[in-house]
C-alpha cells in the first residue's frame, strides 16, 4: 500500500534507511536561519544546539509516524515525510516548540505525489515545491501550502490556528502558491513579509487606474540610469507625464533593490521643515527622542538598498537638495529618483527632461485609449484618426492635455474639439516649441476646459483650488458655498466637475473622496486669485478644517480622520501664520493632540506649536489666554515622548494664567504639563500629576482622569515607586476600560505589568501584558506595541526563559529599527536581560554599553538605573569595573532602581571579599523593599546574607535563608541567573556539610515555610537597633511586633517559637517585655491594643 492508504502503517518502526513512503506524501522540509553565520560566530553553541537537535528530531519524527530519508537535504536542511499531513503538522509544531538556542527553523510543508530518486531518496515537483514553499518563511516560522493546509484545517494540534498569508510567486515555479502559516501560544506568531522576489509591502507605489501607453524606450533609458547613477532627476513642464513615467520606473526596477521602493508626494508640502518629516511618515516612522526626522530617515535608511521616488520637488529646491545631498552622503546604497520642473542642482545629479509623446503612435493612443474610456463606443479610424492626430500635435504630445481633450468625446465629436482648440490656441502656430511653450500648451489646454464651463462650474473649480490632497463632500459644502452657489447646487456641480476630468473621485472606506490633479489645482489657484476671493475661501478653509478638528477632538473617529486630511490641515495652519493669526492655529493643534501621541508623530506637532510661538509677531496677549495657555500644556506634553528639553517656566506661567482664569479644566492640564517636563525629576513631577489627578476627580472628567493616572504610573515607575505606579496605572486602566479608549488602556496596561513586575509579581504581569503588543499594532500605535514587547522580553528573562526573551528582544529591535531606531536605549536594555538570562556575559556587557551610549541627557539617570551594567562586568568577571559602575549607580539611584543596584553590590562586594559591605548592602536592599513594595530581588539578597553567614560559620542561619529565598523565588515564579550563582553552590554545600544532610533539609525548609516578608523580618532581626520611645506602640522592636502579630493569631508559645526559630522561653520574655512597654497585663487586652494600631 502507497500514500494515503498506507496511513496507519509506522514507517519508523521499519528503519529510516530503508523505506520511505510513496504515492501521496506530505513533506516537511526544514533549515536554520542564518546557519552559516552562527556557525562562524558560535561554534560551541551550535555544536551543542544541533546535538540538542538530533535527539529531538529522533523523538518527533518517531512519535508522529515520520520518515527522515537518507542523506536527504543540504548542509543543515532535514527532510521528513509523512503519511498524514496531520502528522506532519503536529511534528512542525513539536520542532518548533524544542529548537534550542541559537537555532530557529524555517519550515515549509507541502503534499503532493512523490518521486523516487532510488529507494530512500526524493527527487521531482513536489519536494521542489515544498523547498521554495520552506524558503518564504523566517527562521521560527512553518508555513504550509494551499494542498496541505485543505488538508489539516479542521485537524490541526490543540490550541493551533492558521493564518493566510495570501497567494505569491514562487521563484522557479510557474505556479503561484497560497501560503499560510501555522500559529500556537507557545510559540513566534508575528513575523516580517514572506521572503519572497517582491513583498507585498516592500513599496507604496500608488496603483494605477489607467494603462501606460508608449514610452517604452523612454522607459528602458531611465531604468538605465538608475542603476547606473545614485540621483537622477526627471524634469519638464506640468503635466509632462514626469509622475506617471517615474513610477512606472521604479516598478520596472523592483527586483533590483531588496529593501524597496518608496513613493513620496511633495506636492502638498509648502513649509520645507515638513519636506523630512513627510519622509519619514512615508517610511512609517514616528518621531526619535534627541533626533531629527532626517536623522530618523538617514538611521532607518542605513545600509539598506532602497529606491526613494520624491515626486514634485519644484517648489522645495533648495530643501530637496539639502536632505537628499545628506541621505546619499550617509546611506551607500541608496539610490533617489526625483521629479521637478526644473533640476534639484547638487553634486552627481543626472537630469533627463521626459519628452512628449510621439504623435504617430504614443500620443494618438493615449488619446484613443482615454476616449474609450469616456466613451466605450468611441473609435478612431480614417479621417478621424487624421482628427485625432491633428488634435494631439497641436497639444504638442502633452499627457495631461491629450487626457483632458480626450475626456471631451462624452459630449463633442472629434471636429467639434479640433474646432475649439483651432479657435483657443492661435498661440501654437508658429515655429519650435521651447520650454515655455510646453507650459502654455498645457495652460491652454485646462484653459479649453476651463472656458467650456458654466458660470456656476467655474465657480466651484476655482474655489475648489484651496484643498490639499483632496476633500470630501461636506468640506465642499462648507468651503465654497456662498450667495452665488447655494449648497444644494453643489452636487450637481461637482458631479459635472468630475465627468469633465478636472476633477477625479475614489471611494475611501465608503465614502466619496475627490481632488484635483496638482497642474489643475495650481491652475484654480491662479483663478480664483484673478476672482479675488483668495482670502476669503483660504480663511473658509481654515475655519472648516479647524472647526472640524475641534468638533471631533473627543471622537474616536479624529485621528483616522485627521490622517486623511493631513494635507489640508497643513495648509489651514499655514494660512494662519501667514496671516498672522496665531489664534486658529494654536487651536488647530491642540486639537489634534490625539494624532500626535498616538501615532508617534509627536515631533511634527512641537514644530507645528513651534512655528507660531517662534514666528517674530507672535505675543501671548494677542490670543485668547486659554489658546495660548492650553497650547503651551499640550506642546509640553508632547516633549515628554520625545525627551526633547521644555522650560519649566514657561509650564508654570501657563499654570498661573490658567489658574487666573479659573478654569479647573485648563489649571489640571497645566499641572499636567508641568509633571510631563519634569518627568525625569521624580518628586517634583509626581506632584503636578497628583495635583492634575485631583482636579480630574473633581470635574469627573474621565478622559484626563485615566490619562493623567497612566502618566503618574509612568512618573511613580520613574521614581522606582512601583507600588505607586501599580495602583496609578490599575485605576487608570479601569477608567480608560469604562469609557473605550483602548490607547490610553493599552498603556497603563504597560505601566501595571511593569510595576508588578518590579514588586515580584512576574507571572501575573505575564497576563496583563498578554495581548497588548498585539492590540497596538493592529491600531497603528506601533510605540505602545513596542514598549509591549520590551516589557515581555523583561519579565521572561527574569523567569529564565531566555530564548523566548531572546524572541520578545528580536521582534522589539525589529520593531524599533522599522520605526528608525525608536527608543534605541530600551531596547539595548531588553537585550541586555536576555543575555543575562542565558548567561551570556560578554553580549550583555556591549548590550549595556549600547544603552548607555544611545540615550539622550534628560534620560541618562533613568537608563542607568535600569541598565543592569553592574551584573554583566561580574559576569564577565570584571570585578573592578562592577564595583566602581555600582558605586557610582547607588548614589545616583533612588527606590527600587537603588535596592537593585544595593543587592548587585552585595554580590559584587562578596566577589571582593567584602563580607562587612556585602552584609549592609543587603540588608539596606531589604530595608527598602519594605518600603517600596520591590521584592523581585529580595531572593538574591537573602541569598547574599546567607553567603555571608556561612563564611562566619553560621550554618543554621545560611540554610535558613538560603531556603527562604528559593521558596521566595518559586512564589515569584523567577529563575536565578547565572551570575547570582557565583559562589552559591558551595556556600550550600559548605552548610549540607557542616550540619549533615537530614538537619540541613530540616533547617531549609524552616526557611522555605516563610513568606517573602517572613523571610525579611527574619533575616532584619537583631540587625542594630535604632532609637525608640520607652513605651507605647512605636516602642516595640520588630521582633516584639512579630511576637504580637503571631499572638493575635492566636498561637501559643510554643507555637511562636517554632514559628521564628528561638525558643519558648525567649517568646515569654518578648510578650513580657510588650506588656510592659503597652500597659497590657493580658493578651485579651494585647489584641485590642493590636487592633487599633492595625
Amino acid at each position: 500500500m502507497t500514500g494515503i492508504d498506507a496511513a496507519p502503517l509506522n514507517w519508523s518502526d521499519l528503519g529510516v534507511s530503508e523505506l520511505v513512503p510513496t504515492g501521496t506524501v506530505t513533506l516537511l522540509l526544514a533549515d536554520v536561519e542564518g546557519s552559516t553565520r552562527l556557525w562562524e560566530t558560535q561554534p560551541d553553541e551550535m555544536t551543542a544546539a544541533f546535538a540538542n537537535l538530533d535527539r529531538t528530531l529522533a523523538e518527533v519524527i518517531g512519535a508522529h509516524s515520520g520518515v527522515r530519508p537518507i542523506e536527504q537535504g543540504e548542509g543543515d536542511s532535514f527532510v521528513i515525510a509523512f503519511g498524514r499531513a496531520s502528522d506532519a503538522v503536529a511534528c512542525a509544531l513539536d520542532l518548533q516548540r524544542a529548537a534550542p538556542t541559537p537555532i530557529r527553523l524555517r519550515i515549509g510543508l507541502h503534499t503532493g505525489e512523490v518521486q523516487l530518486r532510488d529507494e530512500a531518496n526524493y527527487i521531482g515537483p513536489t519536494i521542489n515545491r515544498t523547498a521554495r514553499i520552506r524558503d518564504l518563511a523566517h527562521g521560527g516560522q512553518t508555513v504550509l501550502s494551499g494542498t496541505t493546509t485543505d488538508l489539516v484545517s479542521d485537524r490541526l494540534p490543540v490550541g493551533a490556528w492558521l493564518a493566510e498569508l495570501g497567494t505569491h510567486t514562487v521563484r522557479d515555479l510557474p505556479r503561484p502558491e497560497r501560503v499560510v502559516q501555522l500559529c500556537h501560544p507557545d510559540i513566534r506568531n508575528e513575523f516580517p513579509p514572506l521572503r519572497t522576489a517582491k513583498s507585498s509591502r516592500s513599496h507604496n507605489l500608488p496603483a494605477q487606474l489607467t494603462s501606460f501607453v508608449g514610452r517604452a524606450q523612454q522607459l528602458e533609458e531611465v531604468s538605465r540610469l538608475l542603476v547606473d547613477n545614485r540621483l537622477v532627476t526627471l524634469t519638464g513642464a506640468g503635466g509632462a507625464g514626469k509622475t506617471r513615467l517615474a513610477i512606472e520606473a521604479a516598478n520596472a526596477l523592483s527586483g533590483e533593490f531588496d529593501d524597496g521602493l518608496w513613493w513620496v508626494d511633495l506636492a502638498a508640502i509648502a513649509d520645507p521643515a515638513v519636506v523630512s518629516i513627510t519622509i519619514a511618515r512615508t517610511l512609517g516612522l514616528p518621531d526619535q527622542p534627541g533626533r531629527s526626522p532626517l536623522e530618523t530617515v538617514q538611521r532607518f535608511i542605513g545600509n539598506r538598498e532602497i529606491l526613494l521616488l520624491l515626486d514634485n520637488c519644484e517648489q522645495l529646491l533648495d530643501t530637496c537638495g539639502d536632505v537628499i545631498t545628506r541621505l546619499l552622503s550617509s546611506c551607500p546604497r541608496l539610490t533617489i529618483l526625483t521629479t521637478s520642473r526644473e533640476p534639484i542642482a547638487v553634486s552627481g545629479e543626472v537630469t533627463w527632461r521626459v519628452p512628449s509623446l510621439t504623435l504617430e503612435n504614443e500620443a494618438v493612443a493615449l488619446f484613443s485609449e482615454r476616449a474609450q474610456r469616456a466613451r466605450p463606443t468611441f473609435h478612431a479610424i480614417d479621417d478621424d484618426l487624421a482628427l485625432v492626430t491633428d488634435i494631439c500635435r497641436r497639444l504638442d504630445g502633452m499627457p495631461l492635455a491629450i487626457e483632458l481633450a480626450a475626456a471631451r468625446v462624452r459630449a463633442l465629436s472629434l471636429q467639434q474639439i479640433a474646432d475649439s482648440l483651432n479657435d483657443r490656441f492661435r498661440l501654437l502656430t508658429g515655429g519650435a516649441r521651447n520650454t515655455m511653450r510646453r507650459q502654455q500648451t498645457l495652460r491652454a489646454s485646462v484653459d479649453w476646459s476651463h472656458a467650456l464651463l458654466t458660470d456656476a462650474e467655474q465657480l466651484l473649480f476655482r474655489r475648489l483650488g484651496v484643498f490639499m490632497d483632496g476633500f470630501d463632500f461636506d468640506a465642499a459644502q462648507a468651503v465654497t458655498a456662498t450667495n452665488e452657489l447655494e449648497q444644494f447646487q453643489i452636487l450637481d456641480q461637482l458631479s459635472l466637475l468630475v465627468d469633465k476630468s478636472l476633477v477625479t473621485a475614489d471611494e475611501e472606506s465608503g465614502a466619496m473622496r475627490y481632488r484635483l490633479l496638482e497642474t489643475v489645482r495650481q491652475y484654480a489657484l491662479e483663478k480664483l486669485a484673478e476672482s479675488g476671493e483668495a482670502t476669503l475661501m483660504r480663511g473658509r478653509h481654515r475655519d472648516h478644517y479647524v472647526a472640524a478638528a475641534v468638533r471631533l477632538e473627543e471622537d474616536e473617529r479624529l485621528v483616522q480622520w485627521a490622517e486623511q486630511e493631513t494635507g489640508n490641515l497643513r495648509a489651514a495652519h499655514a494660512w494662519s501664520i501667514d496671516c498672522g493669526e496665531f489664534e486658529p492655529a494654536l487651536r488647530l493643534i491642540s486639537a489634534l493632540q490625539r494624532l500626535w501621541e498616538t501615532r508617534g508623530r509627536m515631533r511634527e506637532g512641537i514644530a507645528a506649536f513651534d512655528l507660531a510661538f517662534n514666528d517674530m509677531g507672535y505675543r501671548d496677549e494677542d490670543v485668547a489666554a486659554a489658546v495660548w495657555i492650553r497650547a503651551v500644556a499640550d506642546r509640553s506634553i508632547l516633549t515628554a515622548w520625545t525627551a526633547d528639553s521644555a522650560s519649566l517656566e514657561r509650564g508654570e506661567e501657563a499654570l498661573a494664567a490658567a489658574r487666573g482664569l479659573g478654569d479647573r479644566g485648563l489649571i489640571a492640564l497645566c499641572l499636567a504639563a508641568c509633571g510631563a517636563i519634569a518627568y525625569y525629576l521624580p518628586e517634583v513631577s509626581q506632584a503636578y500629576w497628583a495635583d492634575a489627578i485631583d482636579l480630574a476627580r473633581q470635574a469627573r472628567d474621565r478622559a484626563r482622569l485615566c490619562y493623567f493616572l497612566s502618566c503618574l504610573a509612568v512618573a511613580s515607575n520613574v521614581a522606582g515607586q512601583p507600588l505607586a505606579s501599580q495602583l496609578a496605572a490599575e485605576e487608570g486602566r479601569r477608567v480608560a476600560d469604562a469609557i473605550g479608549d483602548g490607547f490610553v488602556s493599552r498603556h497603563c496596561r504597560i505601566w501595571q505589568a511593569t510595576a508588578m513586575g518590579w514588586r515580584g509579581g512576574v507571572q501575573g504581569a505575564d497576563e496583563v501584558i498578554r495581548g497588548v503588543s498585539e492590540e497596538a499594532r493592529a491600531a497603528g500605535e506601533r510605540m505602545l506595541e513596542l514598549f509591549a514587547l520590551v516589557c515581555e522580553c523583561s519579565w521572561f528573562a527574569y523567569e529564565g526563559k531566555a530564548a523566548v526573551a531572546q524572541m520578545k528582544s528580536e521582534e522589539a529591535r525589529e520593531t524599533s529599527i522599522a520605526m528608525g531606531g525608536f527608543h534605541e536605549d530600551t531596547i539595548h536594555i531588553a537585550w541586555a536581560l536576555s543575555a543575562l538570562a542565558a548567561g551570556r556575559g560578554a553580549e550583555a556587557k556591549a548590550e549595556c554599553e549600547a544603552a548607555i551610549g544611545q540615550t539622550v541627557p534628560e534620560r541618562m539617570p533613568y537608563i542607568r538605573a535600569l541598565t543592569p551594567m553592574t551584573l554583566a562586568l561580574l559576569a564577565c568577571s570584571e570585578v573592578a569595573a562592577a564595583r566602581r559602575w555600582v558605586d557610582e549607580t547607588v548614589g545616583l539611584t533612588v527606590g527600587n532602581y537603588q535596592l537593585n543596584a544595593l543587592v548587585a553590590r552585595a554580590h559584587v562586594a562578596l566577589a571582593q571579599g567584602e563580607r562587612d559591605q556585602a552584609e549592609r548592602d543587603a540588608h539596606d536592599a531589604l530595608a527598602l523593599a519594605l518600603v517600596t513594595g520591590a521584592f523581585l530581588h529580595v531572593p538574591e539578597a537573602l541569598e547574599a546574607l546567607g553567603r555571608c553567614a556561612a563564611d562566619y560559620g553560621n550554618h543554621r542561619h545560611a540554610a535558613r535563608l538560603f531556603g527562604a529565598a528559593t521558596a521566595s523565588r518559586t512564589v515569584m515564579g523567577v529563575a536565578r541567573w547565572p551570575v547570582y550563582a557565583i559562589g552559591y553552590d558551595d556556600a550550600v554545600a559548605q552548610c549540607r556539610e557542616a550540619m549533615g544532610e537530614g538537619v540541613f533539609n530540616a533547617i531549609w525548609a524552616e526557611g522555605s515555610a516563610m513568606s517573602t516578608e517572613e523571610a525579611i523580618a527574619y533575616a532584619q532581626r537583631g540587625r542594630g537597633e535604632r532609637k525608640r520611645p520607652a513605651s507605647g506602640w512605636e516602642s516595640l522592636t520588630p521582633t516584639e511586633r512579630d511576637v504580637v502579630r503571631h499572638a493575635v493569631d492566636g498561637l501559643g508559645n510554643k507555637d511562636i517559637a517554632e514559628r521564628m526559630f528561638i525558643s519558648p522561653r525567649t517568646v515569654q520574655t518578648h510578650l513580657t517585655h510588650v506588656y510592659a512597654k503597652l500597659g497590657c497585663t493580658s493578651r485579651i487586652q494585647l489584641i485590642r491594643e493590636a487592633a487599633r494600631h492595625a
